[in-house]
């Protein structure tokens, strides 16, 4: 039985480690087509500080470790998939079949319809390579624009300002993160980054880039250029579904409680997987690591014959630090139809909070500043625990959360 892989990011590596959990015998191939060792685009912004070497973002830090798990590792672009065959071409001209296959492609930076944004000096921050030329042209003093300050914005922002650059965030919508995060907190945090030194431009877009003089001029609407030595585009990301072929897709390619696509033999995981939402029951891709690796594990367990293995949906979760203010968002968050809500808010102390509930029960929250309560938040939303009397107690004071947590879980 070989079982491929065609994806090396958290996915696809902890995949490959469950099949081989599972089936010792398996021949599984693991196919990334970066020149490195897998690694975490996670940890990237720690090697921007300078906190760790590039080997530190590798997700598994042994040497030979897939070696001595008996899993081959191609460093190779997969240029064609013939699903009816069961056999996919590699960029060498190699062909492997396949009598499993697993697609954690992940997902691509968005290139923003902006004219010169393939000019040198404008990069992404998503591959390794992309972070050697952050590093080469954002010395002590150099100006640098970040464009977006979504999530992935937000994660590199810290890396960024702590290189000692000029730091400008550009933000089209009228606040920062603004799918995590709702406008007091999302203001707020905008608010804290100005008090650190980083200029922030909301509800401003970048019109154009071009270069004069050996640097880039950042044009933006309404507003005076900003010249820079380089520019960092982080608005969004898209699944790579390439591959997909016929497969059933919309914005990812589905998948259903098995992690199984519309080709029984195919499955899919972590950023390219339209998944179920917990929250919702819907489909929905959710580019986050804590649901690719839930995805690789579960997505394993059933191509190695365990077909028990059922995903119930991935909540949705972010946590962000930004500059030190940590901000999460869980779940329903915008509220649900219907809804009660409760929030709390300090913006002297940088401290928010904002409840949703349908019925009485917990079903989002939005958080900033709050750290003692991420881990309650999700374990009351994921157990749509019936509060009761406590949801009256919570609409009261809202930080209560974890005596109401308490009072429904501890005996």
């Amino acid at each position: 039985m070989r079982h491929v892989i065609i994806g090396a990011g958290p996915a696809g590596v902890v995949a490959a480690e469950t099949l081989r959990k599972r089936m010792p015998q398996a021949d599984i191939v693991l196919i990334g087509d970066e020149p490195e060792p897998p690694y975490s685009r996670m940890a990237i912004p720690y090697h921007l500080i300078g906190n760790i070497g590039e080997s530190g973002t590798y997700l598994r830090k042994t040497e030979g470790y897939y070696e001595k798990l008996g899993i081959e590792q191609l460093q190779r672009r997969v240029t064609d998939l013939s699903l009816a065959q069961k056999q996919l071409t590699l960029d060498n001209g190699n062909r492997i079949s396949f009598d499993k296959l697993l697609l954690a492609t992940g997902s691509h930076p968005v290139k923003p319809p902006v004219e010169g944004m393939d000019l040198p000096g404008v990069v992404n921050c998503w591959t390794l390579a992309d972070a050697r030329q952050i590093i080469a042209r954002s010395q002590p003093g150099d100006d640098v624009v970040l464009m977006g300050a979504g999530f992935i914005g937000c994660i590199i922002l810290e890396a960024l300002a702590r290189r000692g650059i000029n730091l400008t965030v550009v933000e089209m919508e009228n606040r920062m993160v603004p799918r995590m995060m709702d406008g007091n907190s999302g203001t707020l945090l905008k608010q804290w980054c100005e008090d650190k030194g980083v200029r922030v431009l909301t509800s401003t877009r970048v019109t154009g880039v071009t270069q004069e003089n050996g640097r880039l001029v950042v044009q933006l609407d309404g507003r005076d250029p900003v010249p820079v030595n380089l520019l960092i585009s982080a608005t969004g990301v898209r699944p790579n579904t390439g591959l997909a072929g016929e497969l059933e897709c919309d914005q990812g390619i589905v998948v259903n409680e098995h992690l199984q696509t519309s080709q029984p033999d195919v499955y899919a995981a972590g950023d390219v997987a339209e998944g179920r939402d917990f929250s919702t029951g819907g489909y929905s891709v959710q580019a986050i690591q804590p649901t690719a690796v839930q995805h690789g594990a579960l997505a394993a367990a059933n191509m190695s014959g365990a077909r028990q293995a059922v995903h119930q949906g991935s909540i949705n979760m972010n946590v962000l630090d930004t500059m030190g203010l940590i901000s999460g968002s869980f779940g329903l968050w915008q509220g649900a139809d219907g809804g009660d809500s409760v929030t709390l808010n300090n913006p002297a102390s940088y401290r928010y909070m904002n409840l949703q509930f349908a019925d009485d029960v917990l079903v989002g929250a939005n958080t900033l500043g709050l750290t003692q309560h991420v881990g309650v938040l999700r374990g009351l939303i994921q157990n749509r625990t019936r509060l009761g009397r406590w949801k009256q107690r919570l609409l009261d004071d809202p930080t209560r959360v974890m005596e109401a947590y308490l009072a429904h879980h501890v005996p």
